[in-house]
């Protein structure tokens, strides 16, 4: 287990800092200046047309290439059936959890602030527009921003039809693969280089958003940020342990909380899923997950199981709907945003600057004023911290059940009979 300190936890957020610290001097400059510091915009304007041009190849060239990769499928057989649909059925249920409370009490109620005229489209039946959402009519439009659920669908059946040629024709070491793998770190090393201008970009942006918009815009940051904290504690305390009691009853509640605290600290000091996978391993393996389960379910959910992300992505989805008063509401409006969050979750966390990402798969997708974008990213940039812990610690539960579904439901009494396990919980 790495140990956590002060310069490990500084390393972690040192990019964060730059970015607050921008944003800060570009918000005081918006305030002291007003309308004049508009001028500032363009040097934002730079930083989002960077992020646009890599965003699509980014997408194609990291998924295809992970999906490429993964040659051992038929051998996982079940651990990995069971792994896929208990991520994507967690993160639905994340998703409805926070549509229930964005109804409830919508983040951007009572924020009055004229960010242009969105235009809607054409009025569609829920099923054309789930073929809008999934699909494009020609090769061309898939290149485009504004596509990408259907670029990562034709991206991870890319992946697929490559790694089963491979096996197909017995390769062992494929060019192909190999050239997507390049790629795709290679443009990781770009959004590297990119993030390094984020600072001088977003600050530019919002000297130019505050001194346009004023105190209302960050009125309205703050309800949002402080109704994601409860929102993601209460979520923490309802689904974990309903999950944990699914997957061992009383008995799974009680390991769940003995051995989780240590995953809930590290990631909201690292603010990394893949930084706590060594603390997440060592307690589900107390928790008495079977080694091969948690090796196969624990990096796998560090990479694409993100219910704290999906959580995330529907408060930004709900907050632009306010800004632009739109209803949130109705199945196609939420079975469209529902989509988006968990697979925006599954492609973009282990890319640099995948908040960014994400952030502008939701502007491309529904098309709203790109303006939005310096808004959603400061959201996604306040509760990054917390949204990872859902994150990692969900991983952990995920792998409990897991376990259940293998193993079978008296997995936890022979744990418990095996190891002499204490019951009672110690924090």
């Amino acid at each position: 287990m790495s140990k956590i300190t002060a310069k490990s936890v500084l390393k972690s957020y040192k990019s964060m800092i730059f970015l607050i610290i921008g944003i800060t001097i570009g918000c005081i400059i918006g305030l002291v200046y007003g309308e004049k510091a508009k001028v500032l915009e363009p040097f934002g304007q730079i930083f989002l047309n960077f992020m646009f041009t890599a965003v699509v190849p980014l997408v194609f060239f990291s998924l295809s290439s992970s999906i490429a990769k993964m040659s051992n499928m038929k051998r996982l057989g079940k651990i990995l059936s069971n792994t896929i649909a208990i991520f994507f059925i967690t993160g639905i249920i994340a998703s409805i959890f926070i549509i229930a409370v964005v109804t409830v009490v919508p983040p951007a109620e009572g924020v009055s602030i004229d960010m242009g005229v969105y235009e809607e489209s054409s009025q569609m039946n829920m099923l054309d527009q789930v073929v809008k959402a999934l699909s494009v009519s020609d090769f061309n439009l898939i290149l485009s921003r504004n596509a990408m659920l259907p670029l990562i669908i034709f991206a991870m059946t890319f992946g697929y039809c490559i790694s089963y040629v491979s096996k197909k024709r017995g390769l062992i070491n494929n060019p192909v693969v190999d050239m997507l793998d390049i790629c795709s770190d290679a443009l990781m090393k770009m959004i590297n280089i990119i993030m390094l201008y984020a600072p001088v970009g977003l600050g530019a942006y919002f000297a130019s958003l505050i001194g346009t918009y004023g105190s209302e815009l960050l009125g309205a940051y703050t309800k949002a940020v402080v109704m994601f904290f409860p929102i993601c504690i209460f979520y923490f305390l309802l689904a974990f342990t309903a999950y944990a009691y699914y997957a061992g009853g009383v008995k799974g509640v009680k390991l769940f909380y003995k051995y989780i605290f240590p995953a809930v600290i590290t990631p909201l000091a690292t603010q990394s899923s893949i930084a706590t996978l060594p603390t997440n391993l060592a307690g589900t393996k107390k928790m008495g997950v079977p080694d091969d389960i948690a090796d196969i379910v624990l990096p796998l959910g560090a990479t694409i199981h993100m219910d704290g992300t999906a959580l995330t992505t529907l408060m930004k989805i709900a907050f632009l709907f306010g800004i632009f008063n739109m209803q949130f509401s109705g199945l196609g409006v939420w079975a469209t945003a529902i989509a988006l969050s968990v697979m925006s979750g599954v492609v973009m966390s282990g890319i640099p600057g995948g908040g960014m990402m994400g952030s502008l798969i939701i502007v491309g997708f529904y098309g709203f004023n790109t303006e939005v974008i310096p808004i959603i990213v400061t959201i996604g940039l306040l509760t990054d911290a917390i949204a990872t812990m859902i994150n990692a610690t969900g991983d952990a539960v995920a792998a409990m059940m897991v376990t259940k579904r293998v193993e079978g439901k008296n997995w936890v009494d022979k744990i418990y009979d095996e190891q002499n396990i204490e019951v009672e919980v110690t924090i």
